[in-house]
């Protein structure tokens, strides 16, 4: 058993590193922004082990649909929404023994499926070198619409429900909201909103110091 280290190995440790500090990051730091950027930083370092298992295409996804989008919405969101962090440290200690347990249960069930029974070194194989020509999106799109095209059509089903459930909940109607309708604002005219009346002017006659009118 040789110490020495490919360089390719090199880079998976220290992107394997870099995502684990920043995925600890994510849960244990108090400022909400510092754990969105803390995210951001835990998809980059994912994307680049998806390149060093030749996914090219799952990773510039990955950069430009999460990294690109969804986390600069939710840093907008966060810096827009002001929030208080001497709230959010209120009740910490009170959950505290019910959150441990459960990560020290979701921690013990990891071990038990990731353990190296299933995914050692032995168990899992290298990739082959693929050709020059060779193009994992059409590999992945084949691989979707034959293999997996049910569970891929499920999956779509699945999102355009919960699409239509989100605008639903955000249409209905409550007592005791206002609501405006945009065609009616269109329809309205100036006479509708504004009414000009004349008044005659009144001139009051000043009288000055010395009496003079």
């Amino acid at each position: 058993m040789t110490l020495l280290l490919s360089f390719s190995e090199i880079v998976f440790y220290f992107l394997a590193a870099v995502l684990l500090y920043a995925g600890l990051r994510v849960i244990t730091t108090r400022n909400p922004v510092q754990a969105a950027l803390f995210l951001v930083l835990a998809f980059f370092t994912a994307a680049g082990i998806w390149m060093l298992l030749q996914a090219e295409f799952l990773a510039i996804t990955l950069v430009l649909v999460y990294v690109g989008a969804v986390m600069v919405l939710f840093l907008f969101v966060v810096m827009m929404l002001d929030i208080n962090l001497d709230r959010l440290r209120e009740g910490f200690w009170d959950y505290f023994p019910l959150a441990g347990f459960v990560g020290v249960l979701m921690a013990i069930e990891m071990v038990m499926v990731l353990g190296t029974r299933h995914f050692g070194a032995d168990w899992v194989i290298e990739p082959a070198p693929h050709a020059a020509d060779y193009s994992n999106t059409a590999e992945l799109g084949h691989l979707l619409y034959t293999d997996y095209v049910l569970p891929f059509e499920l999956a779509a089903v699945i999102l355009l429900v919960a699409i239509i459930a989100a605008i639903a909940l955000t249409m209905r109607r409550r007592k005791n909201s206002k609501y405006t309708d945009p065609a009616q604002q269109v329809k309205v005219k100036r006479d509708d909103r504004l009414r000009i009346v004349k008044m005659q002017a009144d001139v009051e006659q000043s009288v000055g110091i010395d009496g003079e009118s």
